[in-house]
């Protein structure tokens, strides 16, 4: 699906199709299934909240090297993560979304973006963030389902253009204890649903 939509080239691809980036190794990935096709996924990546702004994936966006909105960037996610360690919660870090084109207006593709919220329960809450692209509508939906855009000083961080994904991104934040009043008996029933779905794991 990146590939298609421009996001990434084809010299980024492994050998049989994938695309890897560091921080797989790390992360848990939601993958929505129908017999051996995969139709969706997301990643999620579990910090403590001591973790330093440089270590997450956001502090290599164009956005944290902008002269004009880095600063503020590293600064209200310092707020967050400040935050999460007052209310001795965990971090995430999601990222990754990507639906066959088919399923993005779908009751799937709000399981796969609302897993952030039942798998931060099943941790005992987390705060968290998305990088998002603007593209599909993706930052937008985020929204919806309970998330905020980036805050400092009463001014909202706006979206910007990443060269290396070649779209507009946005950062949305997210507390997986809050979701849309809407989505909240969706997230009760997915998080009881993690609790029972196979996971896959390298040994």
């Amino acid at each position: 699906m990146y590939l298609e939509d421009g996001a990434i080239e084809a010299w980024q691809l492994t050998g049989d199709g994938r695309h890897c980036v560091d921080s797989d190794e790390e992360s848990w990935h939601f993958l929505s299934v129908e017999g051996d096709k995969v139709l969706g996924c997301a990643r999620l990546r579990v910090f403590e909240p001591t973790i330093a702004f440089s270590a997450l994936a956001v502090a290599q966006s164009a956005q944290a090297q902008c002269s004009e909105w880095g600063s503020a960037l590293r600064l209200s996610i310092a707020a967050e993560l400040q935050r999460a360690q007052a209310e001795n919660i965990l971090f995430i870090e999601a990222g990754g979304w990507a639906l066959l084109p088919e399923l993005r207006c779908t009751t799937e593709a709000l399981h796969i973006a609302l897993g952030s919220y039942a798998f931060g329960e099943l941790l005992g809450g987390c705060l968290g963030l998305s990088t998002a692209t603007v593209r599909h509508g993706s930052a937008s939906i985020l929204r919806r389902l309970g998330g905020s855009s980036l805050m400092w000083e009463d001014t909202m961080l706006p979206p910007y253009y990443d060269s290396s994904y070649r779209c507009e991104m946005e950062v949305v934040r997210f507390d997986s204890r809050s979701p849309s009043a809407k989505f909240r008996a969706m997230v009760d029933k997915l998080r009881m649903d993690l609790l029972l779905v196979p996971v896959v794991c390298r040994v």
